[in-house]
């Protein structure tokens, strides 16, 4: 448990021997730090020499059904931060959805080392107009986008071009949800979100 400005928040670690980073993950405003796609990240990115730690934000932890404001989740964020360098190794800010957003909002004043941000919603579901490509452009530091081809979210043939990379997970939805009909499964989705990770995390350290 880690005490912050917007309440407590819990940190639930995966340990890599000899780390040479530190992956933290923050989680989207509608799941917890269950959902899949963290959990794979979780569960294969030690044997590649990367601790992952999972970020249950204080609503969260809190037992509240919806994620306060942007400003809120920042100030979360900011408060474990300290705690996730303690460790040693360069930290990776990053998370899923709302988590992303996050991740890219705060990566310069937090020095973090990259940013993955997973299914990013880069406009809410049928509102193309309402983009926050300027969070994601503005992250400033490496990232890495990891979107599903059929994210109500944004796309990504709707991602314009900009300093990061993107990897589509073919079929997936805004969770990496593939229906039976695309004939790929989701351990095979699964396997493309962690093998992503993984290249890019050995490039930055």
């Amino acid at each position: 448990m880690v005490a912050t400005d917007a309440g407590e928040a819990r940190v639930t670690w995966f340990t890599a021997e000899g780390a040479r980073l530190v992956l933290a993950l923050g989680h989207g405003a509608g799941g917890g730090i269950g959902a899949r796609d963290l959990a794979a990240i979780a569960a294969a990115l030690p044997a590649h020499g990367v601790t992952v730690a999972l970020v249950e934000q204080p609503w969260r932890v809190a037992g509240k059904k919806v994620a306060p404001a942007p400003k809120t989740l920042d100030a979360g964020w900011h408060g474990v931060w300290p705690v996730l360098t303690e460790a040693g190794p360069p930290v990776v800010s990053g998370g899923r959805s709302a988590g992303a957003r996050v991740a890219c909002r705060t990566a310069t004043a937090l020095g973090a080392a990259g940013v993955l941000a997973l299914s990013f919603p880069l406009h809410p579901p049928g509102r193309p107009e309402k983009s926050r490509a300027a969070e994601l452009l503005g992250a400033g530091v490496p990232t890495l986008v990891v979107q599903g081809g059929n994210d109500p979210f944004g796309r990504p043939d709707e991602f314009p071009e900009g300093p990061y990379e993107l990897v589509e997970a073919a079929h997936a939805d805004h969770g990496f949800a593939v229906p039976k009909r695309s004939g790929t499964s989701e351990e095979q989705t699964l396997a493309t979100i962690t093998g992503a990770v993984a290249r890019w995390t050995s490039a930055l350290g």
